[in-house]
């Protein structure tokens, strides 16, 4: 069965689709690519699913054995999601240990997002990781999804269909901010059911799992749901840097705070952990935040 877009139905299926780019392999020279996009309420792109397609596309055009370490990517405009995006990669460099690739996507032959990822081979070396936060685990934390009622139609689609399970350790802020007005939170996520072994697979949708909620550290700090009337909320860069390996269809807990906010602009920063406090990933992203002056 599969939706509008042709794409199949199963979120998880849908995922798998849009990661699986049609284009060439490191073999050959024209490193072009092309990939669809997950239908979405509003018709934007989800960037997360943009970041993941470039590093997939990215990593098509390096030795293999060479695995993403870290990636910078900025948001150029908003994406379509009614139309294919197509992916140029630029090989810039390849050294002994190293690969460095710049990846740009395009829509109606304009940019609409650009990105420098690094590669490199896996070695052993000095090794310490800050320890995870202790917080309640995944299974005494209500899912999402029940919070959900009050919210608009097409936000609860854009949250039931995502291939993501989210249970946010105090509450979501999906329609009102609960409790204290905080810089910081940490969701539990997973993928809502099993992935194929691939470890390039489980990064990238690592890195498309890592664009939901981050924002949130900034707007709970200043009581602001997304539900609040006006707001826009907009990524404007994104990177990540992958640390060790890690099952995305297996809990993680994916730590979030922002230091800083002013002009209309956040910075948020999240660190990610597996289920038994391995450090996975560590997270930035810088939001344009726009909020109805009252009156």
């Amino acid at each position: 069965m599969t939706d509008a877009a042709g794409l199949p139905a199963d979120p998880i299926d849908s995922l798998l689709a849009v990661l699986d780019l049609a284009g060439s392999d490191a073999r050959t020279t024209e490193d072009i690519f092309v990939g669809t996009s997950q239908p979405m309420p509003l018709g934007r792109v989800y960037g997360g699913q943009v970041l993941a397609q470039s590093i997939v596309a990215a990593q098509r055009t390096v030795t293999p054995g060479r695995i993403a370490h870290s990636m910078h990517g900025y948001f150029l405009r908003p994406g379509d999601a009614s139309q294919p995006i197509t992916f140029s990669v630029d090989r810039i460099h390849d050294g002994r240990s190293f690969s460095t690739r710049r990846t740009q996507a395009f829509q109606n032959g304009v940019p609409i997002f650009s990105m420098i990822s690094s590669f490199e081979d896996d070695a052993p070396g000095l090794e310490h990781q800050t320890p995870m936060p202790d917080v309640p685990g995944p299974e005494g934390v209500p899912d999402d999804i029940e919070q959900l009622a009050t919210l608009h139609p097409l936000s609860q689609r854009l949250l039931t269909d995502r291939p993501v399970e989210m249970r946010h350790v105090s509450s979501p802020v999906y329609a009102q901010v609960d409790g204290e007005r905080v810089p910081h939170q940490a969701v539990w996520m997973r993928t809502r059911r099993r992935l194929p072994d691939d470890p390039a697979i489980h990064r990238a949708a690592l890195v498309y799992l890592s664009d939901m909620s981050i924002q949130e550290s900034i707007l709970r700090a200043h009581g602001i749901s997304w539900a609040t009337p006006g707001l826009k909320v907009a990524s404007l860069d994104h990177a990540m840097w992958w640390h060790r390996d890690g099952r995305v269809d297996e809990w993680m807990l994916y730590v979030q705070e922002s230091p800083s906010a002013r002009g209309g602009r956040g910075l948020a920063q999240g660190r990610i952990y597996s289920h038994d406090g391995v450090f996975i990933a560590s997270v930035a992203q810088e939001v344009m935040v726009r909020v109805p002056e009252d009156g």
